[in-house]
């Protein structure tokens, strides 16, 4: 399926990484069922997808408000992110973005601005073989205020030295398209798992 672009031009590309570059939002989700699991902890499938884009200290102490738990935010980040090293080799791309990835590349700068810490993003990337096509990244320790708000994405635009009228960034969830917007940036929606499987579901209908 190739993606539809708004017209541009545009004089760089920020792309999210899990669930826009990275089809990884199956394997986070099961890295984080594990963790959570050991501290008698849920995490609905659906909210998990509407927390894309979300630290995961600041998912662990939204989960800890809402089951009264008291689990380590810091400690349990970092198990979690080790679970999902683990489960890297299973991991693929999503093809209708490397192909823009690749077609692009070269013509003007790219970034990938996360939700994630950069030691996540990278070692994706690495896996996926695309972590020579960007020229800055832009993780959750780089910034204060997380998805929706601007601030990553201003980072990044401002370390391109590119306006952030002339940025298209590249999101799958709807935070991460709220912060594009806040930020005064185009943007291009890349559908969810569970919205490809709905699709499917439908096409099968």
């Amino acid at each position: 399926m190739k993606l539809t672009l708004p017209p541009g031009p545009f004089r760089a590309y920020l792309f999210d990484c899990d669930g826009t570059i990275a089809d990884s939002m199956p394997l986070h989700y099961i890295a984080w069922s594990k963790a959570l699991g050991e501290y008698g902890c849920t995490f609905d499938e659906q909210l998990f997808y509407s927390w894309g884009g979300k630290p995961a200290v600041e998912i662990i102490a939204d989960l800890n408000k809402m089951q009264d738990l008291n689990m380590p935010p810091e400690a349990l980040a970092e198990h979690k992110e080790d679970l999902y090293f683990a489960l890297l080799p299973q991991l693929q791309a999503i093809p209708e973005v490397v192909d823009i990835i690749q077609a692009e590349h070269g013509r003007i700068p790219f970034a990938v601005v996360s939700g994630g810490r950069r030691n996540s993003v990278t070692n994706s990337l690495t896996t996926l073989g695309l972590l020579d096509k960007f020229e800055t990244i832009v993780g959750a320790e780089d910034y204060k205020n997380s998805k929706p708000a601007p601030d990553a994405y201003l980072l990044a635009a401002a370390r391109l030295g590119v306006a952030p009228g002339d940025c298209l960034v590249f999101e799958d969830t709807d935070m991460g398209i709220q912060a594009a917007t806040a930020a005064g940036m185009a943007s291009v929606k890349i559908a969810s798992p569970l919205e490809r499987g709905v699709a499917a579901n439908l096409g099968n209908n």
